[in-house]
């Protein structure tokens, strides 16, 4: 989950050029023949995409523990729309990502900055997974497709 927020962040070629490269070992010539670009032109491409994928990395790590603290903590923030608790756990730069699958209603493009991301939190009907860094939620992946939740056997209702 961790690497598809990531990815999440790039633009479409960045991604694709990232991918190839980094994933599938291709060429350069063979990237830009696929992503319609110089080879040079996809050289600083992945380059930049590279730059990008490490800043978003997990400064440090997040013990179990810690985790669990952190998600318990949300959970409650988010439970009782005590918004300055859900701020105070959200990382200034925290990137929410959802997934409607075409099905219900999500945001179309990433929402970035605390302050967004907890306004977007509301009545949750939803599997989220967290990015937890330093005891802060430096991001989120919302599944909010009922196709996809099908499966659930068991549901924690989270209202404001």
């Amino acid at each position: 989950m961790a690497m598809l927020l990531v990815l999440e962040t790039l633009a479409p070629t960045e991604r694709a050029v990232f991918v190839l490269r980094e994933v599938f070992d291709l060429g350069y010539d063979e990237i830009a023949a696929a992503v319609d670009k110089s080879p040079a032109a996809v050289r600083q491409i992945a380059h930049r995409a590279r730059a990008h994928v490490a800043v978003r990395r997990p400064r440090g790590g997040t013990s179990a523990a810690e985790a669990r603290r952190t998600v318990e903590a949300f959970r409650r923030a988010v439970e009782t729309g005590d918004l300055q608790r859900l701020l105070d756990i959200l990382a200034p730069d925290v990137v929410l990502l959802t997934d409607g699958g075409g099905v219900v209603q999500a945001a179309v493009t990433p929402v970035v900055a605390a302050d967004r991301v907890a306004h977007v939190l509301g009545r949750i009907d939803t599997v989220m997974a967290l990015r937890i860094d330093d005891g802060l939620v430096i991001g989120l992946y919302a599944v909010r497709n009922p196709e996809k939740l099908s499966r659930l056997e068991r549901a924690t209702p989270l209202s404001r």
